[in-house]
């Protein structure tokens, strides 16, 4: 797939949102990689340092990181985190 320049700016959106928040994550160590949007505009994300094991990642990718990506790019459908481990309560 070639990437057109609506994909391009879709892309300066998402990181525009990311960057946003990425101050907080990297303050506890973490960050964020945007691994691919796929055509039915899911986010793939990748959660780096800190943040990939972190008890609280749940939590920060509902209520920091997609919330964050879908205020700034309201076509994103969800976003997920490839290596999120669910946490047993």
């Amino acid at each position: 797939m070639v990437a057109t320049n609506t994909d391009e700016l879709i892309f300066e959106r998402i990181e525009k949102a990311l960057n946003q928040i990425r101050p907080y994550l990297q303050a506890d160590g973490g960050n964020v990689k945007v691994l691919e949007l796929t055509e039915d505009m899911v986010l793939k994300l990748e959660l780096l340092g800190a943040c990939g094991s972190c008890s609280m990642s749940v939590m920060t990718m509902r209520a920091g990181i997609e919330q964050a990506v879908k205020r700034e790019v309201p076509e994103i459908q969800s976003v997920v985190a490839v290596n999120l481990t669910p946490i047993n309560l």
